[in-house]
């Protein structure tokens, strides 16, 4: 079992309400999805930045489908935005997917990626005790 730390009265809340810090048990898998962009499956990406961060979910979706775990699982996400206005359409589409399980994360804003047309790129971890 996951244990959240949300240490409001001694460290100051984040904006999004994510979790100071969320603790994995000894007996737990542990997964790393390697960051992941908004293409489809046939390599096409979306020209607004929301329809490639729910592209983005769908794709971490399924990598933790492969592991038998859920979003409940992600125990952090680093996030990568070439604009930090995009960070509105994350922080919405990631409260909708995530609920109330909101882990931290790490958000960065960078100059651009190699792919063309990429805005956004999102890496998360899972841990799970079967």
């Amino acid at each position: 079992m996951l244990k959240v730390h949300t240490l409001n009265d001694q460290i100051r809340a984040h904006s999004s309400n994510a979790a100071h810090g969320m603790e994995v048990p000894a007996v737990a898998r542990m997964l790393f999805c390697n960051g992941q962009v908004g293409a489809r499956l046939d390599g096409t990406v979306p020209e607004q930045s929301a329809e490639q961060i729910e592209v983005i979910f769908e794709r971490i979706g399924i990598i933790l489908t492969a592991s038998n775990m859920t979003f409940r699982d992600v125990v952090k996400f680093n996030v990568y935005v070439t604009d930090e206005s995009i960070l509105d359409d994350y922080f919405r589409i990631r409260g909708r997917i995530m609920d109330d399980h909101s882990p931290p994360a790490t958000l960065l804003v960078v100059k651009k990626f190699p792919r063309p047309g990429v805005e956004i790129e999102i890496e998360a971890i899972a841990a799970k005790a079967d």
